[in-house]
């Protein structure tokens, strides 16, 4: 009798052990899955950095050409519209000269607060046409975007990046340094027409690109 007793418990207590081991392993797959799933969404993420919209699109008789009005609504960190510009040029082909800092993908996968994300500075749009190319300012170089002005931390650490911006694209050690992997200038442009919003975003783990969708219904013959 006491015997079985002996071997009831023993084989309780071993079930028991392999029931929290198990819920063990389950839990730490289940975290894994959980950081992995996390680290994918950072990788893959984006934010919107601004929005464009024609405003006004004419033929110029007078230099056959096409004039294009655009709005120009920029973001900040926190997703807040600034003040918005506005571009008229002769064309409707346009891109946004813009510098880029992408940081190594540990800061990226971590979430890490000032490095999470590729850093961007809009400095101008232009429109290519030879000795007729026209430039509209944005920020100035080495000026803080305004879009990081919300974030006093924020700010300080991008006043160092802009500063030391040529550096970092061509001194490898100085990269290293501050954990950056490429800084460099980007000018993604389209084709800009009426009836159209244009998303331009920032790739956590890379560029900028533009997306485009159909304006909403309810704005479609309004003067937007």
């Amino acid at each position: 009798m006491k015997t079985s007793a002996v071997v009831n418990f023993l084989l309780c207590a071993v079930t028991a052990v392999s029931l929290l081991m198990g819920a063990f392993w389950v839990n730490r797959w289940l975290e894994e899955a959980r950081v992995l799933r996390k680290v994918v969404e950072r990788l893959s993420a984006d934010s919107r950095a601004a929005e464009v919209l024609v405003t006004k699109s004419e033929f110029n008789e007078q230099t056959q050409k096409i004039q294009t009005t655009l709005k120009f609504l920029e973001y900040d960190a926190k997703g807040v519209s600034l003040a918005p510009k506005y571009f008229t040029f002769y064309g409707n082909i346009l891109q946004f000269q813009s510098l880029v800092i992408r940081f190594d993908d540990r800061f990226v996968k971590g979430g890490d607060k000032l490095k999470g994300k590729s850093a961007y500075l809009f400095m101008k749009a232009f429109v290519l046409d030879g000795a007729k190319t026209q430039e509209f300012e944005i920020t100035k170089m080495r000026q803080v975007p305004q879009g990081y002005k919300t974030d006093e931390v924020r700010s300080e650490f991008e006043a160092r990046l802009w500063e030391s911006f040529w550096d970092y694209a061509l001194d490898p050690s100085r990269r290293e340094s501050m954990g950056i992997k490429s800084a460099q200038i980007e000018a993604p442009g389209s084709i800009f027409v009426p009836g159209t919003i244009y998303t331009l975003s920032i790739e956590h783990d890379g560029g900028l690109r533009i997306d485009t969708r159909p304006i909403p219904e309810i704005l479609k013959g309004e003067r937007v």
